[in-house]
C-alpha cells in the first residue's frame, strides 16, 4: 500500500505536508489509510507526522506553533523544575490561535535561531534562553547545568546565551557546574553554598565508592531519587555503603529529591543542625 516511508523527521520532530508525501510516491488514499490506522498523525489539515512523534510536539503543531522553553528541554531529557505547563512558541504575527488547554503558555518573542520550516520544536538555544526567563533563578541554574552535563547544550555557546539574556541574569553564570548529574544535585549545591560550608562534589571514597557531596570533610550527602533508590535491593546497597562510610568516620544524610526540590528550607535546616551538632562535640 505504501510506496515509500515518510520523509526522515531527523533529530527534531517535524511534520510533513501532503505534497512532501506525494513527492515520495504516496497517493491520497495511502495517506488517508495511514492516518486512519494511526500510522500517521494528522497535525492539522494537510500536515502529518509519524505516530511516534512526541505528543506535546503534536499539540504545539496543532496550534501552528512549536514546542518551546521548558517543555522542549524536558522532551530532550533536560531537568526542569515544573513541567505542568506546556510551553509553545508562535510567531509574533500569528493569527488567532486554536483553543489551548488551561495548562498552556504561549511565547511570541523573536527567536535567536530560525527553526526549519517543518520543525515542531524550537532550537535548544532558544528553549534554554526562554527557560531561564520562565523559572526561578535556582531552577534556571539547575536546567543549564543539566543541559551542559547531558551535552544537549555546548559549553562554548554560554557566552552567546548570556549575551541574549537581560544583564541581571549574568550573575547566574558563576554558579554553574556541569558536574551535577541531576537537578537535585545542583539545588543541593546551592543550598550548601547558602550555608557557607566547605564541600566537595562527586567524591570517590575508598571502600565506599563515589558520593554526591562531602561537607566539611565528614558529612556525606546523597541526593536520592525514586528512580534509582526505590527497590529493596537499592536500599540494601545504600545502607551498606553508609555502613562502610561510617566505619571510616563519615556520617551520611540522604534527603529525598522531592524535599530538595520543594522543601529546601527543611533540608537546609537539617544540614545546619547536623553541622552544629558536630561542632559541639
Amino acid at each position: 500500500m505504501f510506496r515509500s516511508r515518510p520523509p526522515d523527521a531527523g533529530p527534531a520532530p517535524s511534520f510533513f505536508r501532503t505534497r512532501d508525501l506525494v513527492e515520495r510516491g504516496w497517493r491520497g488514499r495511502d495517506i488517508r489509510t495511514a492516518a486512519g490506522l494511526g500510522r500517521l498523525v494528522t497535525v492539522r489539515r494537510g500536515a502529518y507526522c509519524t505516530a511516534d512523534t512526541d505528543a506535546d510536539c503534536v499539540e504545539a503543531g496543532r496550534t501552528r506553533g512549536r514546542l518551546a522553553c521548558i517543555s522542549e528541554l524536558r522532551r530532550r531529557g533536560v531537568f526542569v523544575l515544573d513541567h505542568s505547563t506546556r510551553h509553545i512558541h508562535v510567531t509574533a504575527d500569528a493569527a488567532r490561535l486554536p483553543a489551548m488547554s488551561a495548562h498552556g503558555r504561549v511565547h511570541r518573542e523573536q527567536l535567536s535561531r530560525t527553526p526549519h520550516p517543518r520543525s515542531m520544536s524550537v532550537d535548544v538555544f532558544d528553549a534554554l534562553r526562554e527557560a531561564v526567563l520562565c523559572q526561578p533563578p535556582r531552577a534556571a541554574i539547575a536546567t543549564i547545568d543539566s543541559a551542559l552535563h547531558l551535552g544537549v547544550f555546548p559549553h562554548d555557546e554560554l557566552d552567546e546565551l548570556f549575551a541574549a539574556l537581560p544583564r541581571r541574569y549574568r550573575r547566574l553564570r558563576r554558579l554553574l557546574d556541569s558536574r551535577a548529574e541531576s537537578g537535585p544535585e545542583t539545588l543541593m549545591r546551592l543550598i550548601l553554598r547558602s550555608i557557607g560550608c566547605v564541600f566537595d562534589i562527586q567524591v570517590v571514597i575508598a571502600g565506599v565508592g563515589r558520593v554526591d557531596f562531602v561537607v566539611n570533610g565528614w558529612l556525606i550527602i546523597e541526593c536520592d531519587s525514586e528512580e534509582h533508590h526505590s527497590s529493596w535491593a537499592d536500599q540494601k546497597r545504600d545502607r551498606r555503603r553508609d555502613q562502610a562510610a561510617a566505619a571510616r568516620g563519615y556520617a551520611t544524610y540522604r534527603p529525598i529529591a522531592e524535599d530538595i526540590l520543594w522543601h529546601s528550607d527543611e533540608v537546609r535546616a537539617a544540614i545546619v543542625g547536623l553541622l552544629a551538632a558536630r561542632a559541639t562535640i
